[in-house]
C-alpha cells in the first residue's frame, strides 16, 4: 500500500512505539522503506549556554541509543535523530523525502492542546501525504 513510511516516535517510558511499528508493517508494500524519526526540542540558547557541554552530548547519545534500540523492532528501518520543532520538522521532512505515509502516535487531547496544539494534530493538518494516527 505505501512505499516510504515515516514513523515519528517519542523516546520515554510512557510511549509504546511497537503499536506504530505493527501498523507500519501492515500498511507497507513488500519493498517499503521505513524511517523512524525522533525530533528533540531545541533548547533555547540562553539555557544551553548555562549547561555543561558534556550534559548535552550525554543526553544526545542516550536518546540516540534508545532510538536505535526501539527501531530494532522494525527490521530494516533507518533511524534519524534531529533537532527542532517536532510538528514542523515532521511535516517538512515528509515533504522533502517523498514520504507517502506518516504513522504517528497521539495522546488523548487535554486543555493545553486547545491552546498550543499537539504534534500529531499539527502533522494531520499540514502533511501532504496520508497520516495514520495511533491511539
Amino acid at each position: 500500500m505505501y512505499k516510504n513510511i515515516l514513523i515519528p516516535v517519542v523516546i520515554d517510558e510512557e510511549h509504546d512505539t511497537k503499536a506504530s511499528y505493527r501498523v507500519a508493517q501492515k500498511l507497507a508494500d513488500e519493498d517499503a522503506q521505513f524511517t523512524v524519526l525522533h525530533v528533540m526540542e531545541t533548547i533555547p540558547t540562553f539555557i544551553a549556554s548555562q549547561l555543561p557541554e558534556d550534559v548535552m552530548t550525554k543526553s544526545h547519545n542516550e536518546v540516540e541509543m534508545a532510538l536505535k534500540q526501539s527501531a530494532a523492532a522494525l527490521p530494516g528501518a533507518s533511524v534519524r535523530l534531529e533537532s527542532g520543532h517536532p510538528g514542523r520538522f515532521i511535516v517538512d521532512f515528509a515533504e522533502e523525502n517523498g514520504i507517502d505515509c506518516i504513522i504517528i502516535a497521539s495522546h488523548r487531547p487535554g486543555i493545553e492542546d486547545y491552546f498550543l496544539g499537539s504534534t500529531a494534530a499539527r502533522v494531520v493538518r499540514h502533511a501532504q501525504c496520508a497520516v495514520h494516527v495511533i491511539r
